[in-house]
């Protein structure tokens, strides 16, 4: 698969052969799912807790004496079914994290940068070096190629300037190509690879 490769200004620097294995695949919804879903429980954080029998605090004393009282035979007031008793059985910290295999991970990671070649969304520029690398000079460059909601994701290390100058941007995210994933790849409207991007991903993946 070939691409057109563009500079941050717009104008045209040569094109790029993309891989087949990475950006040809057919992607699979199911394979997606599984590792949104995947990336989701691991980023939950499990610290919901409640309070259960042995950690509410109030008096153990008998409530009312054990017959004659017309009542029911309550020993305290912990117990789950007054106000301000214990909880039975709720939620304790743990972790949502589950197993997952590298070979659907990587197979995740593949089908979502198909997907994003597949619908003409994927942008290969020729790095990220700018004259000017101030947010509002940015800012107009963003707008000017038209990118709604970009990802951008650079080679083993990111453009420092290119990174402090779109810290402010809501519009535009930045990662390494170790930090890409499915889940911020399947949320941003354009995903936009450098060269050295695409090389480190296509090593990656390969």
């Amino acid at each position: 698969m070939k691409l057109d490769v563009i500079t941050l200004d717009g104008g045209k620097a040569g094109s790029v052969e993309l891989s087949d294995d990475v950006f040809g695949q057919e992607p699979r919804r199911d394979i997606l799912f599984r590792v949104v879903r995947w990336q989701r429980n691991k980023a939950q954080q499990g610290t919901h807790k409640v309070k259960t029998r042995s950690e509410v605090s109030y008096s153990t004393k008998k409530i009312v004496r054990q017959k004659g009282s017309g009542g029911a035979r309550h020993g305290s007031r912990k117990a789950p079914i007054f106000r301000k008793g214990g909880v039975y059985k709720g939620p304790t910290p743990r972790s949502h994290a589950h197993d997952l295999t590298k070979k659907v991970r990587a197979m995740g990671l593949r089908h979502a940068l198909s997907s994003k070649a597949a619908s003409g969304n994927l942008v290969v520029v020729d790095d990220l070096a700018a004259a000017n690398a101030k947010t509002s000079a940015l800012a107009k460059q963003v707008a000017d190629l038209g990118w709604k909601r970009a990802l951008v994701i650079d080679g083993a290390t990111v453009n420092e300037d290119f990174a402090q100058a779109a810290r402010n941007l809501g519009n535009v995210d930045v990662l390494p190509s170790m930090g890409a994933n499915v889940m911020d790849i399947l949320k941003r409207d354009t995903l936009v690879l450098t060269k050295a991007g695409v090389e480190a991903l296509e090593a990656r993946l390969k």
